[in-house]
């Protein structure tokens, strides 16, 4: 739904707003003038799931983050990709991630798919990224955090249109020490590859990963208001590994959640469903989507469910320590005059992380010998725990499934954009994708995307829609209502064209056919009308072969999933 605003407010703040943002069409700089430009903060949470803010209806303590998305328009159907190298592909170039070159993670490409177009890997020269042409246009660009789109030089953010950049280029790591979270060999514990401004660094330890980010980005942001005092806007892209395994916090925000999970899964899914229809986020959902995969609460013994409990205290601590820490960047921001002349978008790479990660390497035998992973010391530096599915299924309330799979449990981010200049207190039900942050921040910026060409190379031109209109207030939504956007990753596939949506997942998560699903009355995906309505069926498919025509899709018909093909969470 989307809450009008009076016809005063709207008259007022259209002629504001276009003086603000008229467009020119170029790609340059050379007509732009920096100082009337707003500067652009991007935060990008890692594996946090739909219902875990407050402001998303979560019981953890989110009051920095609730405060930004209460006060600016919470974007409650905004999809991403299934996992997260995918998801950044598309933030970063505005087209599809089979394109960009994330066809599949790196870590997961099929035979049929390696050294094939779009299947490179890491962020490809097909595309030009939106932080390339921000740069263009004048403005300094930096990060701090997760990269995952290449992890040498010439693939990493250096090369890509940053200006400054602290990274750790191949995903993430221990939250607490500069080590791999993933074992190669099973008495080796390897080095974390950081680097900053293209030059391999070692850290001092130990640090928590998402005050090292922070901390990071405020001194270059400080840094650059000093040296250009204002005069020039900045892009800074907020990277974070929180809530990403090994779930990790410092004691004193663990802490803060003893015994709130020893209820259990059902009981904190219930009241986060409640609370999402008292924030009226979501239209009279009053069931929750069900799964029989794994045990309940109850069939659990009493050791395991203190396992569990502590595993989501834990996920919870660290979750508020990630917004404790973004506190300290809009403090810094406020304090130093520029908050107002801010906008911040923020959004999770995918749904919730249910997959065990045991799968991954030599880490079946790695994490067991080389971390201590009692309950008591779970948190710590030396563990190294996820949460499991069905802690995921709470954090994706109340849809089904969790990262790695096309239903709305995998593809629904939390996201808001908060900015003076904009709508406040609104909630946007409309359909919007990682897809539309590129050209909506280009033309914040007063410039845009180049088309075909980009220096002489051809590129691929953007995919997704300016939300910028939508944000002032001259439309109540991005996307006409048949727009169309599929995925595919794992050989699991989907389409969605208005409210209808495929999917096809192998079993036992699916039934390994093309299910159908009318959202607008099932949004959880619990009643496949695949037999009741096969015209639609079939007009659905139809779509699909366009969407892997037009993407140069490469499915990888063994089926060997890997990471995300199995999940043996409850046997350890």
């Amino acid at each position: 739904m989307v809450k009008p605003i009076p016809c005063i407010y709207r008259y007022v703040f259209l002629i504001a707003v276009s003086s603000l943002f008229l467009l020119v069409n170029i790609t340059a700089a050379e007509d732009n003038t920096p100082s009337t430009r707003p500067n652009i903060l991007l935060i990008v949470a890692d594996d946090l799931g739909w219902s875990d803010l407050g402001s998303f209806g979560g019981e953890i303590s989110t009051p920095n983050l609730d405060e930004l998305a209460l006060s600016g328009m919470r974007l409650t159907n905004f999809y991403v990709a299934p996992t997260c190298s995918p998801t950044r592909s598309m933030l970063l170039s505005g087209t599809d991630n089979h394109l960009a070159g994330l066809g599949n993670m790196e870590e997961e490409l099929g035979p049929n798919q390696i050294n094939k177009k779009g299947y490179e890997g890491y962020l490809n020269n097909d595309v030009v990224t939106f932080a390339t042409l921000l740069q263009d246009a004048g403005y300094h660009t930096m990060m701090t955090g997760k990269w995952h789109l290449g992890a040498s030089l010439e693939k990493g953010p250096e090369s890509r249109g940053f200006d400054d950049a602290f990274v750790i280029a191949n995903g993430i790591s221990n939250h607490f020490k500069q080590e791999r979270i993933v074992g190669f060999e099973t008495n080796t514990i390897t080095k974390a590859p950081y680097r900053e401004h293209g030059r391999s660094i070692d850290l001092n330890e130990p640090f928590y990963s998402s005050e090292l980010y922070t901390d990071k980005l405020i001194s270059y942001i400080k840094s650059h208001q000093e040296t250009s005092h204002g005069s020039e806007p900045f892009f800074a892209y907020a990277a974070y590994s929180a809530p990403h395994w090994p779930l990790q916090a410092p004691d004193n925000f663990i802490d803060k959640y003893q015994d709130t999970y020893n209820v259990g899964y059902a009981e904190i899914r219930r009241i986060r469903l409640n609370r999402i229809n008292e924030l009226g986020l979501l239209k009279n959902i009053t069931e929750l989507s069900k799964s029989d995969l794994w045990p309940a609460w109850d069939q659990l013994d009493s050791h395991s469910q203190e396992k569990e409990a502590k595993r989501m205290q834990v996920y919870a601590g660290m979750v508020e320590a990630l917004d404790h820490y973004i506190g300290r960047l809009i403090k810094y921001l406020k304090d130093a005059g520029i908050f107002d002349n801010t906008v911040i978008v923020f959004l999770s790479d995918n749904g919730a992380e249910g997959n065990d990660p045991r799968v991954i390497l030599e880490n079946e035998t790695w994490i067991p010998t080389n971390f201590n992973n009692s309950i008591n010391n779970m948190g710590r530096a030396n563990s190294h725990i996820s949460y499991g599915p069905r802690w995921a299924e709470v954090s994706s309330t109340p849809y089904k499934d969790f990262k790695g799979f096309p239903t709305e449990g995998g593809l629904l981010s939390p996201a808001f954009i908060s900015y003076k200049g904009f709508q406040g207190q609104m909630i946007n039900d409309s359909f919007a994708s990682v897809m539309d942050i590129a050209p909506t921040l280009l033309e914040i910026a007063n410039t845009r995307h180049p088309g075909n060409y980009y220096k002489g190379r051809a590129i691929h031109p953007i995919k997704g829609k300016s939300m910028l209109d939508m944000l002032t207030g001259e439309s109540n939504a991005i996307h006409a209502k048949d727009y169309v956007m599929g995925w595919e990753l794992f050989n699991r596939k989907a389409i969605r064209s208005g409210s209808w949506k495929i999917t096809w997942i192998e079993a036992p998560h699916g039934n390994n056919r093309w299910a159908l699903y009318d959202l607008s009355t099932d949004p959880l995906e619990q009643n496949d009308l695949a037999d009741k309505n096969t015209s639609k069926l079939n007009e659905m498919i139809a779509l699909w072969k366009i969407y892997i025509k037009e993407n140069n899709v490469i499915i990888d018909e063994d089926l060997n999933l890997g990471y995300s093909g199995s999940n043996s969470h409850f046997s350890y």
